[in-house]
Protein backbone atom coordinates (compact mmCIF):
# COMPACT_ATOMS: atom_id res chain seq x y z
CA UNK A 1 0.00 0.00 0.00
CA UNK A 2 2.81 2.33 -0.77
CA UNK A 3 0.66 4.14 -3.29
CA UNK A 4 -1.30 7.13 -2.11
CA UNK A 5 -4.85 6.25 -1.17
CA UNK A 6 -7.74 8.53 -1.88
CA UNK A 7 -11.06 6.89 -1.25
CA UNK A 8 -14.58 7.93 -0.94
CA UNK A 9 -15.12 4.89 1.20
CA UNK A 10 -12.49 3.85 3.48
CA UNK A 11 -11.82 7.47 4.36
CA UNK A 12 -15.40 7.74 5.53
CA UNK A 13 -16.32 4.15 6.30
CA UNK A 14 -13.62 3.89 8.90
CA UNK A 15 -15.60 6.05 11.24
CA UNK A 16 -13.21 5.46 13.97
CA UNK A 17 -10.86 3.14 12.51
CA UNK A 18 -8.21 4.31 10.11
CA UNK A 19 -7.04 0.73 10.40
CA UNK A 20 -5.08 -1.29 7.93
CA UNK A 21 -8.20 -3.34 7.40
CA UNK A 22 -10.03 -0.19 6.38
CA UNK A 23 -7.21 0.91 4.15
CA UNK A 24 -7.61 -2.37 2.35
CA UNK A 25 -11.31 -1.78 1.95
CA UNK A 26 -11.03 0.08 -1.30
CA UNK A 27 -8.74 0.80 -4.19
CA UNK A 28 -6.52 3.74 -4.92
CA UNK A 29 -8.61 6.43 -6.55
CA UNK A 30 -5.58 8.58 -7.24
CA UNK A 31 -5.51 7.67 -10.94
CA UNK A 32 -9.18 8.11 -11.71
CA UNK A 33 -10.45 7.08 -15.12
CA UNK A 34 -12.17 10.27 -16.27
CA UNK A 35 -15.44 9.50 -17.99
CA UNK A 36 -17.44 11.64 -20.45
CA UNK A 37 -19.82 14.13 -18.86
CA UNK A 38 -22.75 12.21 -17.37
CA UNK A 39 -25.49 14.66 -18.28
CA UNK A 40 -28.24 12.63 -16.61
CA UNK A 41 -26.38 12.73 -13.31
CA UNK A 42 -25.54 16.42 -13.69
CA UNK A 43 -29.17 17.39 -14.45
CA UNK A 44 -30.47 15.36 -11.48
CA UNK A 45 -27.83 16.84 -9.22
CA UNK A 46 -28.73 20.37 -10.40
CA UNK A 47 -32.40 19.68 -9.61
CA UNK A 48 -31.38 18.60 -6.09
CA UNK A 49 -29.22 21.70 -5.65
CA UNK A 50 -31.92 24.08 -6.92
CA UNK A 51 -34.49 22.48 -4.61
CA UNK A 52 -32.26 22.70 -1.57
CA UNK A 53 -31.19 26.26 -2.38
CA UNK A 54 -34.88 27.17 -2.40
CA UNK A 55 -35.20 25.61 1.05
CA UNK A 56 -32.11 27.53 2.19
CA UNK A 57 -33.63 30.80 0.99
CA UNK A 58 -36.82 30.10 2.92
CA UNK A 59 -34.90 28.96 6.00
CA UNK A 60 -32.78 32.13 5.92
CA UNK A 61 -35.93 34.23 6.07
CA UNK A 62 -37.08 32.30 9.16
CA UNK A 63 -33.72 32.32 10.96
CA UNK A 64 -33.93 35.26 13.34
CA UNK A 65 -32.20 34.07 16.54
CA UNK A 66 -29.27 31.95 17.70
CA UNK A 67 -31.72 29.16 18.58
CA UNK A 68 -33.02 29.23 15.00
CA UNK A 69 -29.52 29.16 13.53
CA UNK A 70 -27.98 26.48 15.75
CA UNK A 71 -30.98 24.30 16.54
CA UNK A 72 -33.75 25.23 14.04
CA UNK A 73 -35.61 26.83 16.94
CA UNK A 74 -36.18 23.41 18.48
CA UNK A 75 -39.02 22.98 15.99
CA UNK A 76 -37.98 19.77 14.24
CA UNK A 77 -40.19 16.75 15.02
CA UNK A 78 -38.82 13.43 16.24
CA UNK A 79 -39.55 11.75 12.90
CA UNK A 80 -37.99 14.57 10.88
CA UNK A 81 -34.93 14.60 13.13
CA UNK A 82 -34.63 10.82 12.85
CA UNK A 83 -34.51 11.14 9.07
CA UNK A 84 -32.01 14.00 9.32
CA UNK A 85 -29.75 12.02 11.68
CA UNK A 86 -29.90 9.11 9.26
CA UNK A 87 -29.05 11.52 6.44
CA UNK A 88 -26.09 12.83 8.44
CA UNK A 89 -24.90 9.31 9.25
CA UNK A 90 -25.51 7.46 5.97
CA UNK A 91 -22.52 8.89 4.16
CA UNK A 92 -21.40 8.07 0.65
CA UNK A 93 -18.96 5.75 2.36
CA UNK A 94 -21.71 3.74 3.94
CA UNK A 95 -23.45 3.43 0.60
CA UNK A 96 -20.47 2.97 -1.70
CA UNK A 97 -17.98 1.71 0.87
CA UNK A 98 -19.83 -1.07 2.64
CA UNK A 99 -21.35 -2.37 -0.59
CA UNK A 100 -17.82 -2.25 -2.05
CA UNK A 101 -16.49 -4.18 0.93
CA UNK A 102 -19.16 -6.84 0.49
CA UNK A 103 -18.40 -6.98 -3.24
CA UNK A 104 -14.70 -7.59 -2.50
CA UNK A 105 -14.87 -9.67 0.68
CA UNK A 106 -18.42 -10.97 1.04
CA UNK A 107 -19.79 -11.60 4.52
CA UNK A 108 -16.95 -9.73 6.24
CA UNK A 109 -18.27 -6.44 4.90
CA UNK A 110 -20.96 -6.69 7.58
CA UNK A 111 -18.44 -5.90 10.33
CA UNK A 112 -18.74 -2.21 9.51
CA UNK A 113 -22.52 -2.26 9.13
CA UNK A 114 -22.90 -3.91 12.53
CA UNK A 115 -20.24 -1.73 14.14
CA UNK A 116 -21.92 1.47 12.99
CA UNK A 117 -25.35 0.24 14.00
CA UNK A 118 -24.59 -0.97 17.54
CA UNK A 119 -23.37 2.52 18.43
CA UNK A 120 -26.94 3.80 18.31
CA UNK A 121 -28.30 2.03 21.42
CA UNK A 122 -25.46 3.74 23.32
CA UNK A 123 -26.62 7.08 21.96
CA UNK A 124 -30.25 6.20 22.75
CA UNK A 125 -29.81 5.00 26.34
CA UNK A 126 -26.86 7.09 27.54
CA UNK A 127 -26.74 10.30 25.55
CA UNK A 128 -29.85 11.53 23.69
CA UNK A 129 -32.27 12.55 26.46
CA UNK A 130 -29.63 13.84 28.85
CA UNK A 131 -28.06 15.87 26.06
CA UNK A 132 -31.39 17.49 25.19
CA UNK A 133 -32.24 18.22 28.84
CA UNK A 134 -28.88 19.74 29.74
CA UNK A 135 -27.67 21.42 26.55
CA UNK A 136 -28.64 24.37 24.47
CA UNK A 137 -26.74 24.33 21.17
CA UNK A 138 -23.60 22.15 21.44
CA UNK A 139 -22.37 19.23 23.53
CA UNK A 140 -19.94 21.64 25.25
CA UNK A 141 -23.00 23.08 27.00
CA UNK A 142 -23.52 19.68 28.59
CA UNK A 143 -19.91 18.88 29.45
CA UNK A 144 -19.48 22.29 31.12
CA UNK A 145 -22.90 22.34 32.84
CA UNK A 146 -21.46 22.14 36.39
CA UNK A 147 -17.76 22.38 35.54
CA UNK A 148 -15.57 25.38 34.71
CA UNK A 149 -17.00 26.97 31.57
CA UNK A 150 -13.75 28.30 30.13
CA UNK A 151 -11.53 25.22 30.45
CA UNK A 152 -14.12 22.61 29.46
CA UNK A 153 -15.48 24.64 26.54
CA UNK A 154 -11.98 25.14 25.16
CA UNK A 155 -11.31 21.38 25.45
CA UNK A 156 -14.66 20.49 23.86
CA UNK A 157 -14.24 23.05 21.09
CA UNK A 158 -10.74 21.78 20.29
CA UNK A 159 -12.04 18.20 20.20
CA UNK A 160 -14.87 19.29 17.92
CA UNK A 161 -12.62 21.23 15.55
CA UNK A 162 -10.10 18.37 15.29
CA UNK A 163 -12.88 15.92 14.42
CA UNK A 164 -14.44 18.35 11.94
CA UNK A 165 -11.15 19.32 10.29
CA UNK A 166 -9.91 15.81 9.54
CA UNK A 167 -13.34 14.47 8.64
CA UNK A 168 -13.98 17.45 6.37
CA UNK A 169 -10.70 17.04 4.48
CA UNK A 170 -11.53 13.41 3.83
CA UNK A 171 -15.04 14.31 2.68
CA UNK A 172 -13.76 17.00 0.31
CA UNK A 173 -11.16 14.72 -1.25
CA UNK A 174 -13.72 11.91 -1.50
CA UNK A 175 -16.20 14.27 -3.16
CA UNK A 176 -13.62 15.54 -5.61
CA UNK A 177 -12.56 12.06 -6.67
CA UNK A 178 -16.13 10.77 -6.86
CA UNK A 179 -17.29 13.62 -9.08
CA UNK A 180 -14.15 13.48 -11.20
CA UNK A 181 -14.99 9.83 -11.86
CA UNK A 182 -18.76 10.08 -12.25
CA UNK A 183 -19.43 13.50 -13.75
CA UNK A 184 -16.26 13.95 -15.76
CA UNK A 185 -15.50 17.29 -14.04
CA UNK A 186 -12.01 18.42 -13.06
CA UNK A 187 -11.10 17.65 -9.44
CA UNK A 188 -10.67 21.32 -8.52
CA UNK A 189 -14.10 22.24 -9.88
CA UNK A 190 -15.71 19.41 -7.92
CA UNK A 191 -14.07 20.49 -4.66
CA UNK A 192 -15.03 24.14 -5.20
CA UNK A 193 -18.66 23.19 -5.99
CA UNK A 194 -18.96 21.16 -2.78
CA UNK A 195 -17.30 23.90 -0.71
CA UNK A 196 -19.42 26.74 -2.10
CA UNK A 197 -22.68 24.84 -1.66
CA UNK A 198 -21.93 23.85 1.92
CA UNK A 199 -21.07 27.49 2.75
CA UNK A 200 -24.41 28.62 1.27
CA UNK A 201 -26.43 25.98 3.15
CA UNK A 202 -24.83 26.71 6.52
CA UNK A 203 -24.08 30.45 6.41
CA UNK A 204 -27.51 31.44 5.08
CA UNK A 205 -29.89 28.69 6.18
CA UNK A 206 -28.30 27.45 9.41
CA UNK A 207 -29.59 24.27 11.05
CA UNK A 208 -33.03 24.47 9.43
CA UNK A 209 -31.63 24.38 5.89
CA UNK A 210 -29.03 21.76 6.84
CA UNK A 211 -31.75 19.59 8.36
CA UNK A 212 -33.93 19.66 5.25
CA UNK A 213 -30.95 18.98 2.98
CA UNK A 214 -30.24 15.89 5.10
CA UNK A 215 -33.88 14.77 5.11
CA UNK A 216 -34.21 15.05 1.32
CA UNK A 217 -30.90 13.29 0.79
CA UNK A 218 -31.89 10.48 3.19
CA UNK A 219 -35.17 9.92 1.32
CA UNK A 220 -33.41 9.88 -2.06
CA UNK A 221 -30.71 7.50 -0.81
CA UNK A 222 -33.20 5.11 0.82
CA UNK A 223 -35.40 5.16 -2.30
CA UNK A 224 -32.50 4.51 -4.67
CA UNK A 225 -30.99 1.73 -2.55
CA UNK A 226 -34.41 0.11 -2.09
CA UNK A 227 -35.14 0.10 -5.81
CA UNK A 228 -31.72 -1.31 -6.63
CA UNK A 229 -32.11 -4.06 -4.02
CA UNK A 230 -35.59 -4.98 -5.28
CA UNK A 231 -34.29 -5.32 -8.86
CA UNK A 232 -31.45 -7.55 -7.63
CA UNK A 233 -33.78 -9.76 -5.57
CA UNK A 234 -36.35 -9.89 -8.39
CA UNK A 235 -33.76 -11.53 -10.62
CA UNK A 236 -33.50 -14.37 -8.06
CA UNK A 237 -37.22 -14.71 -7.39
CA UNK A 238 -36.80 -12.73 -4.14
CA UNK A 239 -34.74 -15.60 -2.73
CA UNK A 240 -31.62 -14.40 -0.84
CA UNK A 241 -30.45 -18.02 -0.75
CA UNK A 242 -30.39 -18.17 -4.55
CA UNK A 243 -28.52 -14.84 -4.67
CA UNK A 244 -25.89 -16.09 -2.21
CA UNK A 245 -25.48 -19.34 -4.14
CA UNK A 246 -24.89 -17.43 -7.37
CA UNK A 247 -22.44 -15.10 -5.61
CA UNK A 248 -20.42 -18.05 -4.26
CA UNK A 249 -20.35 -19.57 -7.75
CA UNK A 250 -19.26 -16.28 -9.34
CA UNK A 251 -16.78 -14.80 -6.83
CA UNK A 252 -13.12 -15.87 -7.20
CA UNK A 253 -12.96 -16.60 -3.45
CA UNK A 254 -15.86 -19.06 -3.69
CA UNK A 255 -17.24 -20.31 -0.36
CA UNK A 256 -14.82 -18.08 1.55
CA UNK A 257 -17.02 -15.02 0.95
CA UNK A 258 -19.67 -16.52 3.26
CA UNK A 259 -17.23 -16.95 6.18
CA UNK A 260 -16.08 -14.21 8.61
CA UNK A 261 -12.57 -13.44 9.79
CA UNK A 262 -10.67 -12.39 6.66
CA UNK A 263 -10.71 -8.62 7.23
CA UNK A 264 -9.93 -8.43 10.96
CA UNK A 265 -8.23 -11.59 12.18
CA UNK A 266 -6.26 -10.13 15.11
CA UNK A 267 -8.42 -10.05 18.31
CA UNK A 268 -6.92 -6.76 19.60
CA UNK A 269 -7.55 -5.02 16.27
CA UNK A 270 -11.08 -6.44 16.12
CA UNK A 271 -11.96 -5.19 19.61
CA UNK A 272 -10.31 -1.83 19.01
CA UNK A 273 -12.16 -1.40 15.72
CA UNK A 274 -15.43 -2.30 17.42
CA UNK A 275 -14.86 0.22 20.21
CA UNK A 276 -14.10 2.96 17.71
CA UNK A 277 -17.15 2.22 15.59
CA UNK A 278 -19.46 2.01 18.61
CA UNK A 279 -18.30 4.88 20.81
CA UNK A 280 -17.04 7.18 18.08
CA UNK A 281 -20.66 7.78 17.08
CA UNK A 282 -21.51 9.07 20.55
CA UNK A 283 -18.72 11.64 20.32
CA UNK A 284 -19.41 13.05 16.86
CA UNK A 285 -20.21 16.77 17.27
CA UNK A 286 -22.34 17.06 14.12
CA UNK A 287 -24.47 14.09 15.25
CA UNK A 288 -24.79 15.33 18.85
CA UNK A 289 -25.93 18.78 17.64
CA UNK A 290 -29.01 17.20 16.12
CA UNK A 291 -30.51 16.49 19.55
CA UNK A 292 -30.92 20.20 20.23
CA UNK A 293 -33.21 20.65 17.21
CA UNK A 294 -36.19 18.89 18.82
CA UNK A 295 -38.64 20.27 21.37
CA UNK A 296 -37.96 17.95 24.31
CA UNK A 297 -36.21 14.80 25.53
CA UNK A 298 -39.08 12.57 24.41
CA UNK A 299 -38.67 13.84 20.85
CA UNK A 300 -34.89 13.27 21.14
CA UNK A 301 -35.53 9.66 22.14
CA UNK A 302 -37.99 9.20 19.28
CA UNK A 303 -35.52 10.67 16.78
CA UNK A 304 -32.85 8.12 17.78
CA UNK A 305 -35.43 5.34 17.53
CA UNK A 306 -36.42 6.38 14.00
CA UNK A 307 -32.81 7.00 12.97
CA UNK A 308 -31.77 3.54 14.16
CA UNK A 309 -34.58 1.98 12.12
CA UNK A 310 -33.68 3.89 8.95
CA UNK A 311 -29.96 3.17 9.35
CA UNK A 312 -30.51 -0.55 10.09
CA UNK A 313 -32.74 -0.86 7.02
CA UNK A 314 -30.18 0.96 4.90
CA UNK A 315 -27.33 -1.33 5.99
CA UNK A 316 -29.41 -4.39 5.09
CA UNK A 317 -29.81 -2.88 1.62
CA UNK A 318 -26.05 -2.30 1.25
CA UNK A 319 -25.50 -5.99 1.98
CA UNK A 320 -27.95 -6.96 -0.79
CA UNK A 321 -26.35 -4.42 -3.14
CA UNK A 322 -22.87 -5.81 -2.44
CA UNK A 323 -23.85 -9.40 -3.19
CA UNK A 324 -25.98 -8.21 -6.11
CA UNK A 325 -22.93 -6.48 -7.57
CA UNK A 326 -21.05 -9.79 -7.42
CA UNK A 327 -23.78 -11.58 -9.36
CA UNK A 328 -24.47 -8.80 -11.90
CA UNK A 329 -20.98 -7.47 -12.59
CA UNK A 330 -18.28 -10.08 -12.14
CA UNK A 331 -18.97 -11.96 -15.37
CA UNK A 332 -19.46 -8.82 -17.47
CA UNK A 333 -16.14 -7.54 -18.93
CA UNK A 334 -17.76 -4.18 -19.69
CA UNK A 335 -17.33 -3.09 -16.07
CA UNK A 336 -13.62 -3.93 -15.81
CA UNK A 337 -10.22 -2.75 -17.03
CA UNK A 338 -9.18 -5.53 -19.38
CA UNK A 339 -5.63 -6.86 -19.58
CA UNK A 340 -3.90 -8.90 -22.23
CA UNK A 341 -6.31 -11.21 -24.04
CA UNK A 342 -9.32 -9.67 -22.31
CA UNK A 343 -8.33 -11.07 -18.89
CA UNK A 344 -9.22 -9.21 -15.70
CA UNK A 345 -9.22 -9.60 -11.92
CA UNK A 346 -12.86 -9.81 -10.84
CA UNK A 347 -12.21 -7.78 -7.70
CA UNK A 348 -9.31 -5.42 -8.32
CA UNK A 349 -9.90 -4.43 -11.94
CA UNK A 350 -13.45 -3.07 -11.66
CA UNK A 351 -13.54 0.44 -13.19
CA UNK A 352 -13.00 3.05 -10.50
CA UNK A 353 -12.25 0.38 -7.90
CA UNK A 354 -14.50 -1.61 -5.58
CA UNK A 355 -15.96 1.63 -4.19
CA UNK A 356 -17.79 2.02 -7.49
CA UNK A 357 -19.50 -1.41 -7.34
CA UNK A 358 -22.88 0.11 -6.34
CA UNK A 359 -22.63 2.74 -9.10
CA UNK A 360 -21.90 0.08 -11.75
CA UNK A 361 -24.75 -2.04 -10.36
CA UNK A 362 -27.10 0.92 -10.90
CA UNK A 363 -26.05 0.95 -14.54
CA UNK A 364 -26.49 -2.82 -14.83
CA UNK A 365 -29.95 -2.81 -13.25
CA UNK A 366 -31.48 0.44 -14.52
CA UNK A 367 -29.36 1.79 -17.35
CA UNK A 368 -27.96 5.29 -17.73
CA UNK A 369 -31.00 7.02 -16.17
CA UNK A 370 -30.70 5.03 -12.92
CA UNK A 371 -26.92 5.45 -13.03
CA UNK A 372 -27.41 9.21 -13.22
CA UNK A 373 -29.83 9.18 -10.30
CA UNK A 374 -27.55 7.11 -8.05
CA UNK A 375 -24.51 9.22 -9.01
CA UNK A 376 -26.38 12.41 -8.11
CA UNK A 377 -27.54 10.88 -4.82
CA UNK A 378 -23.95 9.92 -3.96
CA UNK A 379 -22.83 13.53 -4.47
CA UNK A 380 -25.85 14.88 -2.57
CA UNK A 381 -24.91 12.53 0.26
CA UNK A 382 -21.50 14.16 0.61
CA UNK A 383 -23.06 17.64 0.50
CA UNK A 384 -25.41 16.81 3.37
CA UNK A 385 -22.60 15.44 5.54
CA UNK A 386 -20.21 18.37 4.96
CA UNK A 387 -23.02 20.81 5.75
CA UNK A 388 -23.54 19.15 9.13
CA UNK A 389 -19.80 19.11 9.81
CA UNK A 390 -19.40 22.77 8.86
CA UNK A 391 -22.26 23.85 11.11
CA UNK A 392 -20.82 21.98 14.11
CA UNK A 393 -17.39 23.53 13.49
CA UNK A 394 -18.84 27.03 13.11
CA UNK A 395 -20.88 26.65 16.31
CA UNK A 396 -17.78 25.53 18.23
CA UNK A 397 -16.03 28.76 17.20
CA UNK A 398 -18.93 31.20 17.66
CA UNK A 399 -20.85 29.70 20.59
CA UNK A 400 -18.27 27.80 22.62
CA UNK A 401 -15.13 29.87 22.06
CA UNK A 402 -16.34 33.40 21.27
CA UNK A 403 -19.68 33.80 23.05
CA UNK A 404 -18.94 31.76 26.18
CA UNK A 405 -15.14 32.00 26.61
CA UNK A 406 -13.96 35.26 25.01
CA UNK A 407 -17.09 37.38 25.55
CA UNK A 408 -18.09 35.40 28.69
CA UNK A 409 -21.76 35.42 27.71
CA UNK A 410 -21.90 39.19 27.14
CA UNK A 411 -22.70 39.09 23.44
CA UNK A 412 -25.87 39.69 21.47
CA UNK A 413 -27.47 36.80 19.62
CA UNK A 414 -27.17 38.69 16.35
CA UNK A 415 -23.42 39.10 16.75
CA UNK A 416 -22.98 35.46 17.77
CA UNK A 417 -24.88 34.27 14.69
CA UNK A 418 -22.90 36.68 12.49
CA UNK A 419 -19.62 35.26 13.82
CA UNK A 420 -20.95 31.74 13.21
CA UNK A 421 -21.73 32.61 9.59
CA UNK A 422 -18.27 34.10 9.13
CA UNK A 423 -16.79 30.95 10.71
CA UNK A 424 -18.76 28.78 8.28
CA UNK A 425 -17.38 30.75 5.34
CA UNK A 426 -13.81 30.47 6.68
CA UNK A 427 -14.20 26.74 7.36
CA UNK A 428 -15.59 26.24 3.86
CA UNK A 429 -12.69 28.11 2.23
CA UNK A 430 -10.15 26.20 4.34
CA UNK A 431 -11.87 22.92 3.41
CA UNK A 432 -11.63 23.77 -0.32
CA UNK A 433 -7.95 24.66 -0.03
CA UNK A 434 -7.07 21.60 2.05
CA UNK A 435 -9.18 19.36 -0.18
CA UNK A 436 -7.17 20.60 -3.15
CA UNK A 437 -3.80 20.33 -1.37
CA UNK A 438 -4.50 16.79 -0.16
CA UNK A 439 -5.74 15.53 -3.53
CA UNK A 440 -2.91 13.03 -3.83
CA UNK A 441 -2.22 12.38 -0.17
CA UNK A 442 -3.24 9.53 2.09
CA UNK A 443 -6.27 10.87 3.93
CA UNK A 444 -7.60 7.62 5.33
CA UNK A 445 -5.72 8.17 8.59
CA UNK A 446 -7.38 11.58 9.00
CA UNK A 447 -10.80 10.05 9.45
CA UNK A 448 -9.29 7.41 11.69
CA UNK A 449 -7.75 10.21 13.70
CA UNK A 450 -11.00 12.17 13.77
CA UNK A 451 -13.04 9.32 15.16
CA UNK A 452 -10.32 8.17 17.50
CA UNK A 453 -10.54 11.69 18.96
CA UNK A 454 -14.36 11.49 19.11
CA UNK A 455 -14.22 8.17 20.99
CA UNK A 456 -11.22 9.08 23.18
CA UNK A 457 -11.85 12.75 24.06
CA UNK A 458 -15.41 13.93 23.39
CA UNK A 459 -17.25 10.78 24.50
CA UNK A 460 -15.43 10.14 27.83
CA UNK A 461 -15.68 13.79 28.90
CA UNK A 462 -19.37 13.95 27.96
CA UNK A 463 -20.27 10.64 29.61
CA UNK A 464 -18.33 11.14 32.85
CA UNK A 465 -19.52 14.72 33.36
CA UNK A 466 -23.13 13.57 33.09
CA UNK A 467 -23.09 10.17 34.84
CA UNK A 468 -20.33 10.31 37.49
CA UNK A 469 -20.81 12.57 40.46
CA UNK A 470 -17.11 12.74 41.23
CA UNK A 471 -16.08 14.31 37.92
CA UNK A 472 -14.25 17.61 38.40
CA UNK A 473 -12.94 20.21 35.98
CA UNK A 474 -9.36 19.11 36.54
CA UNK A 475 -10.24 15.46 35.93
CA UNK A 476 -12.26 16.18 32.77
CA UNK A 477 -9.59 18.51 31.39
CA UNK A 478 -6.60 16.22 32.05
CA UNK A 479 -8.44 13.03 31.07
CA UNK A 480 -9.81 14.60 27.88
CA UNK A 481 -6.38 15.91 26.90
CA UNK A 482 -4.78 12.53 27.62
CA UNK A 483 -7.36 10.83 25.39
CA UNK A 484 -6.88 13.44 22.66
CA UNK A 485 -3.07 13.35 22.71
CA UNK A 486 -2.78 9.56 23.05
CA UNK A 487 -5.22 8.93 20.17
CA UNK A 488 -3.39 11.36 17.87
CA UNK A 489 0.03 10.02 18.85
CA UNK A 490 -0.88 6.35 18.42
CA UNK A 491 -2.44 6.92 15.00
CA UNK A 492 0.57 8.92 13.82
CA UNK A 493 3.00 6.22 15.03
CA UNK A 494 0.95 3.38 13.47
CA UNK A 495 1.75 1.64 10.21
CA UNK A 496 -1.05 3.46 8.37
CA UNK A 497 0.68 6.81 8.92
CA UNK A 498 4.28 6.25 10.05
CA UNK A 499 5.11 3.75 7.29
CA UNK A 500 2.55 4.23 4.51
CA UNK A 501 2.29 8.04 4.69
CA UNK A 502 5.62 9.22 6.12
CA UNK A 503 7.69 6.47 4.50
CA UNK A 504 9.56 5.17 7.55
CA UNK A 505 10.74 1.57 7.49
CA UNK A 506 8.86 0.35 10.56
CA UNK A 507 5.92 1.52 12.65
CA UNK A 508 6.46 2.51 16.30
CA UNK A 509 2.95 1.49 17.42
CA UNK A 510 1.75 -1.97 16.31
CA UNK A 511 -1.98 -1.23 15.84
CA UNK A 512 -3.62 1.18 13.42
CA UNK A 513 -6.66 1.69 15.62
CA UNK A 514 -5.84 3.18 19.05
CA UNK A 515 -9.32 3.15 20.63
CA UNK A 516 -8.70 0.11 22.85
CA UNK A 517 -5.79 1.99 24.43
CA UNK A 518 -6.70 5.68 24.21
CA UNK A 519 -10.28 5.33 25.51
CA UNK A 520 -9.24 3.66 28.81
CA UNK A 521 -6.47 6.26 29.17
CA UNK A 522 -9.09 9.03 28.94
CA UNK A 523 -11.51 7.41 31.40
CA UNK A 524 -8.71 6.54 33.83
CA UNK A 525 -7.34 10.08 33.58
CA UNK A 526 -10.74 11.61 34.34
CA UNK A 527 -11.25 9.30 37.34
CA UNK A 528 -7.72 9.64 38.75
CA UNK A 529 -7.34 13.41 38.52
CA UNK A 530 -10.90 13.98 39.75
CA UNK A 531 -10.13 11.84 42.81
CA UNK A 532 -6.89 13.75 43.41
CA UNK A 533 -8.62 17.14 43.17
CA UNK A 534 -9.36 18.32 46.73
CA UNK A 535 -9.94 21.99 45.91
CA UNK A 536 -12.98 23.91 47.12
CA UNK A 537 -14.12 24.34 43.53
CA UNK A 538 -14.04 20.57 43.07
CA UNK A 539 -16.22 20.13 46.16
CA UNK A 540 -18.72 22.65 44.76
CA UNK A 541 -18.76 20.81 41.41
CA UNK A 542 -19.45 17.49 43.11
CA UNK A 543 -22.20 19.10 45.20
CA UNK A 544 -23.80 20.52 42.04
CA UNK A 545 -24.21 17.04 40.53
CA UNK A 546 -27.57 16.33 42.17
CA UNK A 547 -29.23 19.35 40.54
CA UNK A 548 -27.68 18.38 37.19
CA UNK A 549 -28.81 14.78 37.62
CA UNK A 550 -32.42 15.75 38.33
CA UNK A 551 -32.52 18.02 35.28
CA UNK A 552 -30.83 15.44 33.02
CA UNK A 553 -33.30 12.73 34.03
CA UNK A 554 -36.52 14.74 34.27
CA UNK A 555 -35.97 17.76 32.02
CA UNK A 556 -37.12 20.13 34.78
CA UNK A 557 -35.67 23.53 33.90
CA UNK A 558 -34.65 22.46 30.41
CA UNK A 559 -37.54 24.19 28.66
CA UNK A 560 -36.59 27.55 30.13
CA UNK A 561 -33.09 27.25 28.71
CA UNK A 562 -34.33 26.88 25.15
CA UNK A 563 -35.72 29.66 23.05
CA UNK A 564 -38.50 28.51 20.75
Amino acid sequence: MSRLIILTVATLVALGAGSSEVLAAGPDLGAVQRQPLNWTAIIMFLLFVLGTLGITYRAAAQTKSAADFYAAGGGITGFQNGLAIAGDYMSAASFLGISGLVFASGFDGLIYSIGFLVGWPIVLFLIAERLRNLGKFTFSDVASFRLDQTQIRILSAVGTLVVVAFYLIAQMVGAGKLIELLFGLDYLYAVVIVGVLMIVYVAFGGMKATTWVQIIKACLLLAGATLMSLIVLWRFGFSPEAMFAEAVRTHPKGDAIMAPGALVADPVSAISLGLALMFGTAGLPHILMRFFTVSDAQAARKSVFYATGFIAYFYILTFIIGFGAITFLMNDPGFFKLGAGGAYDKVKDILGGTNMAAIHLANATGGSLFLGFISAVAFATILAVVAGLTLSGASAVSHDLYAEVIARGRVSEQKEVRISKISAIVIGIVAIVLGYIFENQNVAFMVGLAFAVAASCNFPVLLMSVLWKGTTTRGALVGGLLGLISAVTMVVLSKAVWVQTFGFARELFPYDNPAIFSMPIAFLGIWTFSKLDASNRAKDEVAAFDAQYIRSETGIGAAAAHVH
